[in-house]
């Protein structure tokens, strides 16, 4: 690290537990992140305030009036810009020292394998069923972990997936593939405005500590926030033998 780099991450450098080393090793990784909306917005920003060396944003949507509310990467001077685009403004402004992929275009499983191959952790801030168990299969695919928010209407989750942990879950021992809810969005349902930040920003703290090994993950627990109440609770979450997925004749 240069000193310009050492000024700016003194308070990461500063903690016993992380020190130079773990800045480091943000400053060499590679994070994926999955959607440019409240989640996505959230988290990218603070993984490129925190000094992840690399960076890339996948979404194929533009900024729109009633995205402001929550997504907070973008701006009303960018309305009709491309999310990711925006976003990279955003956080280019934050830490101009790090590199950002934009990629405006929908997740496919061709373009998950171009990437997870280059990358330490994905962080899932899509949407949408189908999209995360895209996600999920791609993930344990190329052993990836994979750090898993969802906020709707007032309730929020958070979890993460590592395939490459023997006891670890994946997204399909919890949520089945063929067990698929009814799909609810936040233009029908609505949401809090911070309840995104809060899960966004957790999503981050959960990949810094992937990249820089630090602490323990949420590998086999889900964390549930009820916004009404501002109370958490957990989940314990066990990998199933039988999964589709990461089932035990699915494992190598």
């Amino acid at each position: 690290m240069n000193d310009a780099q050492l000024l700016r991450y003194s308070r990461h450098i500063l903690l016993d537990e992380f020190g130079d080393l773990g800045q480091q090793r943000l400053i060499e990784s590679h994070a994926l992140v999955i959607g440019a909306g409240g989640l996505g917005c959230s988290a990218a920003l603070f993984l490129a305030a925190s000094g992840v060396g690399h960076i890339t944003l996948v979404d194929h949507d533009k900024v729109d009036l009633t995205n402001l509310q929550r997504q907070i990467a973008h701006s009303t001077e960018r309305i009709g810009q491309a999310k990711v685009t925006s976003a990279q403004q955003a956080m280019l402004a934050l830490n101009p020292d790090i590199r950002i992929t934009a990629l405006q275009q929908k997740a496919d499983p061709a373009l998950l394998d171009q990437l997870l191959p280059t990358t330490q952790v994905v962080l899932d801030c899509s949407d949408n069923f189908q999209t995360r168990h895209m996600l999920n299969k791609a993930s344990v695919k190329h052993r990836v972990p994979l750090v898993s928010g969802a906020v709707i209407r007032l309730d929020g989750q958070l979890t993460t997936y590592d395939p490459r942990q023997a006891h670890s879950p994946c997204y399909a021992c919890v949520f089945p593939p063929d067990q698929a809810p009814e799909e609810i969005s936040c233009a029908t349902m609505g949401v809090l405005a911070p309840l995104v930040g809060v899960i966004g920003s957790l999503q981050a703290a959960e990949a810094l500590k992937l990249l820089s090994d630090l602490g323990s993950s949420l590998v086999g627990r889900l964390q549930m926030l009820d916004g009404r109440s501002l109370a958490w609770t957990e989940m314990r979450l066990r990998r199933q033998a039988d999964c589709p997925v990461c089932g035990t004749d699915k494992r190598s």
